[in-house]
């Protein structure tokens, strides 16, 4: 499945009232040297912030030369900062680390290529260890002049209230069903229609969770989670389970999302099949029940960043007890 990057260019689409704000400022020449987006996972923060950098960068034309280098990762007043890959683990890396964000100072602190702004993405600043967040807040305190930040991250709660206060915040919403098909339509050029109308409901208003679904990575967590209905696992199979879950970009979520899917389904079924009875009540209810506390375990976790793997663990234990 062929799919846009946030480097390729895209317009955003929904997030009209951060969109708003932040030409506001810009038009009227106010800008803030630092923004933390926010919103869930796959929300859409990371081309938010490639689009803010267009307009910075004078590149929101898609054929110009400017944007050709953005897309390229060539552009020499842009740095984008992300966690790396590591090889061993075949993994995201846990975190951003000092090394990863040392190059900002000597970036910010240097002429601008092309005479303008010079642009910071850290993408994912939730991720950034001590080190790497007081490298960060150093360079916040005493910001460069025509030099932003822009922060991505899905849970502000664990980053310094020292950064916090220091940047503007923008929150970005999950999409509505119109914006989403939109979105998916444009980013997942090849995939049929209706199975992108399939596809997003279950994502939430992400369209990172929907290309999830979409791609390989939907497939085999859908299959995980019909195993783990099917036949519900034992100690040590649910700690495999976590594994390969995690292993993949957004499978917390999208495994949650799957999972408290198919069993808002079955509450159905149970209740509709009962024909009234108590016997089939009782079962749709405990399945309902079951349903609130999977999307309370998710929520919990995502809201406070707690241990993803003890969460998956925790509900992979309420569902083999159900």
């Amino acid at each position: 499945m062929a799919a846009a990057t946030p480097r390729d260019g895209p317009e955003p689409v929904g997030h009209d009232d951060a969109r708003r704000a932040f030409e506001e400022a810009w038009g009227a020449g106010r800008l803030h040297h630092a923004w933390l987006l926010t919103g869930p996972e796959g929300i859409g923060k990371a081309s938010f912030a490639f689009w803010m950098a267009r307009v910075l960068l004078k590149a929101t034309g898609a054929d110009s030369t400017a944007a050709r280098r953005i897309a390229a990762g060539s552009h020499a007043d842009l740095l984008y900062i992300a966690r790396g890959v590591d090889e061993k683990r075949q993994r995201m890396r846990a975190e951003i680390v000092a090394d990863d964000v040392r190059p900002i100072g000597q970036f910010l602190h240097r002429t601008a290529a092309e005479d303008g702004w010079r642009v910071v993405i850290v993408d994912g600043a939730d991720f950034m260890n001590r080190s790497a967040a007081n490298a960060i807040l150093k360079i916040l305190e005493e910001p460069p002049p025509r030099a932003i930040l822009i922060l991505t991250c899905a849970a502000p709660g664990r980053l310094l209230p020292t950064i916090r206060s220091r940047c503007r915040t923008l929150r970005l919403e999950p999409l509505p069903a119109a914006r989403m098909q939109e979105v998916l339509a444009r980013v997942a050029e090849d995939v049929a229609p209706e199975e992108i109308a399939r596809v997003a409901p279950l994502a939430h208003g992400s369209p990172g969770r929907a290309l999830a679904l979409l791609a390989g990575d939907g497939a085999a967590l859908g299959a995980l989670v019909a195993r783990v209905l099917e036949t519900p696992p034992d100690a040590g199979a649910m700690y495999d389970i976590a594994e390969s879950v995690l292993k993949r970009e957004n499978g917390f979520p999208v495994f949650f999302d799957l999972l408290c899917d198919a069993i808002s389904k079955h509450a159905r079924t149970l209740a509709l099949r009962g024909g009234g009875s108590a016997d089939g009540a009782s079962s749709a209810r405990r399945m309902a029940e079951l349903w609130r506390r999977l999307a309370d375990l998710r929520a919990e976790t995502e809201r406070f960043n707690l241990d993803k793997q003890q969460a998956l663990l925790n509900g992979l234990t309420l569902v083999s007890g159900r």
